[in-house]
């Protein structure tokens, strides 16, 4: 088991070479542009080990070539996860020979691992991670050190408290590497030792927003999961059904922290990309949903801990909240100015006759996030088991159609039409086969006034995240999601819903481009 870390300088870990490498891979997890990690010790202690370790996790090349930088004084790394400097100040004079190393811009662009840097102590300030190592047993142990200054103070505490539980779930001697997230706050690393892989999920509980509506902020709202507990209730429920969510293998409830089985890397998305049919694939994404809607929705889970996550329903606020993210955030991009209130009244107006409807439609437990980018084939499994799932802690009680629009207009790559068609034709017709009462017709108009409502919400949703959160790619896939809503605007139920798409927002305004 390995020995718990903290960010003062009191607390110590005593780490073998292994140790100290895996230490740096989670530490290199961590790094973002504007990082600086500053390494303490004398000669011999170990500065160079710790960041050639952090610097070939970043790289994901355990046989990378980091020489030290005692002569050259720099090194620059480009890896998937940023631009890493690795400097020695050993050999500089003062904060006039740091300078001149250009290291400002540096940590403008990147992550600096600093050896050395009480040659230059207030060059980089007091927001930085101070790591400082000792030889102990003979120099075949390190005497590791962890302190974290400023904004780093709370990031070294949420280090440390990753390092203990996952020596306290048996996986202390397992290399740790990091796998891409999503667009929320969930990280994700992953372990291996033994030939045997695990996820943890870095989830921290996250606070709310300010309140918007009622007293309540946005994701009280939108029904959003605030903490892991609904991930490890819903994760139990569709195994008990025979679907393919990763099985809980630990967890630490409170901190938001899951180790859980890894379902591979062959996302949809990816194989696609890579060649796969696109429509076997997607059969099999629509299959696993049949199954799961073959049985009435549960509304009360058990989390496993006795206690009891009791599935939100998507009511008519949620659909409200999301669907005003349109004229909160869309609207405004592309205009150049907020959203007046006549244009905002006569939206909800439109919108609510297919709120109506929507709220009598047949109860399912939706996962809400059912796209190619959290969905695996799991080419050892059979039937509906074969497609992987791995997001679905924002689920709630609602339209069944939901989820099978989220698959079959796909936010993120292009769904043909012919496809489309064809595998919402496949859906309705086993669900006729296996859901007594099914009417197709109903499910056809719920199918696009749900797609109407995604797409109206992602289109919100894809521009916040580039004006306010700063990432702009997302921007690029506007125009798809355009296609889609037209597609599903085009349904005759829909119509007067239509009429106020084509008069606030007509094509012209619709392929103007969105300035991040």
């Amino acid at each position: 088991m390995t020995t718990p870390i903290t960010t003062t300088s009191t607390n110590e870990l005593n780490l073998d070479e292994a140790g100290l490498q895996r230490l740096a891979a989670l530490v290199a997890m961590d790094l973002r542009a504007g990082d600086a990690v500053a390494l303490n010790g004398d000669l011999g202690a170990g500065k160079t080990t710790f960041a050639r370790a952090a610097i070939r996790a970043a790289l994901a090349d355990e046989e990378a070539e980091v020489p030290s930088p005692t002569f050259i004084l720099v090194q620059i790394y480009e890896t998937p996860r940023g631009t890493i400097t690795h400097c020695d100040l050993y050999r500089i004079d003062g904060e006039d020979g740091a300078a001149e190393l250009g290291l400002e811009e540096a940590l403008a662009r990147g992550a600096l691992l600093i050896e050395w840097p009480e040659r230059a102590p207030s060059f980089f300030g007091d927001d930085r991670l101070d790591i400082t190592l000792m030889e102990t047993d003979g120099g075949a142990r390190r005497r590791v050190t962890l302190q974290g200054r400023g904004a780093w103070a709370k990031r070294a505490d949420r280090l440390a408290a990753i390092w203990t539980f996952i020596g306290q779930s048996g996986w202390g001697e397992a290399s740790i590497g990091a796998i891409p997230g999503d667009a929320s706050a969930r990280r994700y690393l992953r372990l291996q030792k033994n030939g045997i892989r695990a996820l943890v999920m870095d989830a921290p509980r996250m606070p709310d927003g300010p309140p918007i509506r009622d007293g309540k902020p946005y994701s009280r709202i939108a029904h959003l999961a605030e903490d892991v507990r609904p991930f490890v209730a819903i994760a139990r429920h569709l195994r008990e059904r025979g679907l393919s969510a990763p099985e809980i293998l630990a967890s630490d409830l409170d901190a938001g922290l899951l180790l859980t089985e890894d379902l591979g890397d062959c996302v949809f998305g990816m194989e696609v990309g890579g060649g796969a049919d696109q429509l076997a694939l997607w059969r099999m994404g629509v299959d696993a949903l049949v199954e799961l809607h073959r049985a009435p929705a549960v509304a009360r889970l058990a989390v496993g801990d006795g206690t009891f996550h009791d599935v939100p329903t998507f009511d008519l606020a949620a659909m409200q909240i999301e669907v005003e993210l349109l004229v909160d955030w869309y609207l405004p991009a592309i205009n150049g100015a907020p959203t007046d209130a006549p244009t905002r009244d006569g939206f909800l107006v439109a919108w609510q006759p297919v709120f109506d409807r929507l709220l009598l439609q047949p109860p399912a437990l939706l996962l809400r996030d059912y796209h190619s980018p959290n969905l695996l084939w799991l080419r050892d499994r059979s039937g509906a088991a074969m497609t992987g799932i791995i997001d679905f802690q924002d689920a709630m009680i609602g339209p069944a159609a939901y989820d099978l629009v989220s698959l079959l207009q796909d936010a993120r790559l292009d769904v043909a039409p012919e496809i489309e068609t064809e595998l919402l034709g496949h859906y309705c017709r086993e669900a006729a086969r296996t859901q007594p009462g099914f009417d197709e017709a109903q499910f056809r108009w719920a199918y696009a006034a749900l797609g109407a409502e995604r797409n109206t919400k992602i289109l919100g949703i894809f521009t916040r995240l580039a004006r306010r959160d700063g990432k702009p790619r997302y921007l690029a896939h506007i125009p798809r999601i355009w296609r889609y809503l037209e597609r599903d605007l085009a349904h005759p139920g829909l119509s007067s819903l239509k009429a106020w798409y084509d008069l606030h927002v007509p094509a012209g305004i619709r392929s103007r481009a969105i300035e991040a």
